[in-house]
């Protein structure tokens, strides 16, 4: 019979307890001691060398060196101290940028194996590509288990204590941004370096107050870089980059008064004792503000983009394209840093090799645009806010893209003070503001595709005869006060004349003939509502700020080119490329062939015999002497267009309201260079409406159709 253990009551206890003997207690504590010490030891038997290495190596790509170091045997790896033993470690793992390290355990094959040495293999990607390499670690093993003896063999085998782990990175050089004919839009350029050799100053303190003025920087700037821990007394110290002023532009006969600031600017700079200028090279813009906007410019890394760019091949010495060209085909020009890792011994000397990647230098874009039109448009329309597009309407070689007032994308390069950056933010004309990829309300310059889609839906007859209606007309009383309003009465009031007078009251008309719902299907089918298919993202065009166009008077505004209606100068550039290719749109590129091919974007979007009873509308435009646009036609070579003025105003008795002024106007494919150009100007009241824009865009088809 079992002895059964007293049941007590505990002192202050209402319920009775188990009461445990002191012996008893003892024993449990120790067995349970001797079970713990019992575990560790198995476990310890258990562990293996390699697994300490696996660990180990595990360490290393995560950067614990601390954990790295709890696992050496000491006085096995030299007794090195934990901030030595970090520093080699972090700053040749971190400087080779280590990645993806891969071990593997070798067999060993020669005799009876050596359980405190582990054979191995491994692998890691580097900034210089993959490296592998066969190697062998040694172990200690005691009460603790096994301990690493560590030297810096264990990093590299050919590695000693004295040798260095060296880095070179071997610079891309930037792919060349080229036109049509192989000028250079952005390409290798050379700039002037002004730096301090900080032990040839004379009072310090002022001339760094002269130099800071001059250079537009602050004097704390200064003092903050000559206080960087590379820089002696007899160090070069860069401060800016500066334009070159080239010799011969200074002795022109009529020389740039901004050439003659600069140069003044640094004959003060050197004649401050420790100045000194020496050429560097730079990324150049030849074109400057007229294809600034297209173009964009490159600038220094930053930390936000490392960390962004991570594995792309950037250091701290790379420049990324921030917009433009330069940002679009960043992957393509900025080419592979060639690099090379090697082991450097106590002499300076090469000992041996690890890893190696050649240098791939960027490639050159090549576009379709003319700088010679792109530079014509630019100094045209400089001084107004504008946007120009100009193409080939037989291949969609996109010839020019401009956007007015601009500003010098060279000055990104040199370092833009923060004075600078700000008045160009603040700039009331806004020329950081890139206009050709906004969308604008078109005015006249839709009335072509509201006839196209009027012909189209058969809702207009070309030759029936709306009426005169004067120079106001509403439809009926419903419309309240509001009138739609032209400037010509004509007769007969046919589809060709009213073209050719720009009359807003018969295109009024024809869209409450075609209706909302065929308005708004024919301009989905004519790309409204999607994305241009094109290099350079623009706004999407639009009918309308809902989803519908929904009152009566906003569908007889759009019919001629207001109400809520938007368009994307490039769009509209390739809607008139049906006019000249029996009602196909083509669609826009930018990248140059040898032998342009073009493809249609939008095939069947006017049936052919409706875009050539237009298209003859729109050489009457230019060419009849009651066209609103003869003020630009040629008696050599035939022309079409339309213009267009948009009211833009924030209701009908609005008499503040601004204009935009607009043409379009494009050649046959009979001549040597055929172009379509689109041009919007805004602010054209009281400068002649679309007027203003036409005798400027006859100066520069007359030059580019000229061959000058």
């Amino acid at each position: 019979m079992k002895e059964k253990s007293k049941q007590t009551r505990g002192k202050g206890s209402g319920r009775p307890g188990w009461v445990i003997p002191a012996m008893t207690m003892v024993l449990i504590v120790l067995l349970i001691i001797a079970g713990v010490l019992l575990f560790l030891r198995i476990r310890s038997n258990e562990e293996k060398p390699q697994d300490v290495l696996a660990e180990y190596m595990n360490h290393i790509p995560k950067g614990e060196y601390e954990e790295m170091y709890a696992m050496l045997d000491l006085e096995e790896s030299g007794n090195i101290n934990q901030e030595n033993f970090i520093k080699r470690n972090s700053g040749i793992y971190e400087g080779i940028e280590i990645q993806n390290m891969r071990l593997e355990i070798l067999e060993d094959s020669e005799g009876e194996k050596d359980p405190l040495l582990v054979k191995y293999r491994t692998s890691f990607d580097t900034v210089a590509g993959n490296l592998s390499f066969e190697s062998e670690a040694h172990f200690t093993k005691g009460e603790e288990g096994y301990k690493l003896a560590w030297d810096d063999s264990l990093i590299f085998p050919e590695l000693t204590e004295t040798d260095k782990v060296r880095v070179s990175t071997i610079q891309a050089e930037r792919g060349s941004i080229l036109d049509r004919n192989d000028r250079v839009l952005a390409g290798k350029g050379t700039a002037s370096s002004v730096g301090i050799v900080p032990g040839k100053l004379e009072d310090r303190d002022g001339a760094i107050q002269a130099i800071a003025e001059l250079l537009e920087m602050t004097p704390e700037t200064i003092e903050n870089q000559l206080g960087a821990q590379w820089v002696n007394d007899e160090s070069f110290v860069p401060l800016k980059t500066i334009p070159k002023v080239n010799e011969l532009e200074v002795t022109a006969l009529e020389p740039d008064e901004t050439v003659l600031k600069e140069q003044e600017r640094q004959e003060a700079l050197l004649a401050i004792p420790g100045v000194m200028i020496s050429d560097v090279e730079v990324r150049q813009y030849p074109l400057g503000e007229a294809a600034a906007h297209l173009v964009g410019y490159v600038q220094n890394v930053t930390a936000e983009d490392l960390e962004e760019h991570v594995g792309e091949g950037y250091n701290a010495n790379s420049v990324i394209g921030r917009s433009g060209i330069e940002g679009l085909f960043e992957k393509e020009l900025k080419g592979t840093n060639g690099c090379d890792i090697y082991i450097e011994d106590e002499n300076g000397d090469r000992k041996a090799g690890l890893a190696n990647v050649s240098v791939v230098d960027g490639e050159n874009i090549k576009l379709t645009i003319d700088a010679s039109i792109q530079s014509a448009l630019y100094e045209q329309f400089q001084t107004d806010k504008s946007c120009s597009v100009a193409m080939n309407p037989y291949t969609g070689e996109v010839l020019a893209l401009v956007s007015t007032p601009s500003y010098d994308n060279n000055e990104f390069i040199m370092g833009m003070s923060d004075a600078r950056w700000t008045s160009l933010n603040e700039d009331e004309q806004k020329p950081l503001y890139n206009r050709f990829r906004q969308v604008w309300c078109p005015g006249s310059t839709f009335k072509p595709i509201i006839a196209a889609i009027g012909l189209k839906s058969g809702a207009i007859d070309p030759s029936e005869d709306y009426g005169s209606e004067g120079l106001s007309w509403q439809k009926d009383e419903s419309w309240g006060d509001y009138h739609v309003t032209t400037l010509h009465t004509y007769s007969p009031v046919t589809l060709e004349n009213a073209l050719i007078y720009s009359d807003n009251i018969y295109f009024a008309k024809a869209a409450l003939k075609i209706g909302s719902e065929e308005l708004e299907n024919s301009l989905k089918a004519l790309g409204f509502g999607e994305e241009i298919p094109f290099d350079i993202k623009m706004s999407v065009s639009q009918y309308s700020n809902q989803e519908h166009i929904d009152a009566e008077v906003q569908l007889a505004d759009s019919g001629y080119g207001q109400g809520q209606v938007l368009v994307n100068p490039l769009h509209l550039a390739c809607l008139y490329t049906s006019f000249a290719n029996q009602g196909n749109v083509i669609k826009p590129y930018l990248v140059y062939q040898d032998q342009p091919q073009s493809e249609i974007w939008l095939e069947g979007a006017i049936p052919e015999d409706a875009a050539n009873t237009v298209l003859e509308g729109l050489k009457k435009v230019v060419n009849d002497p009651n066209g609103t646009g003869y003020a630009a036609h040629r008696d050599d070579i035939a022309l079409a267009g339309k213009t267009g003025t948009a009211e833009i105003k924030a209701s009908q008795d609005d008499v503040n309201g601004t204009e935009l002024g607009w043409f379009a106007i494009f050649t046959g494919q009979d001549v040597a260079k055929p172009v379509l150009v689109v041009n919007m100007v805004e602010d054209v009241k009281d400068r002649g409406g679309s007027g203003y824009v036409v005798g400027k865009d006859k100066v520069v088809l007359d030059a580019y159709l000229n061959g000058q």
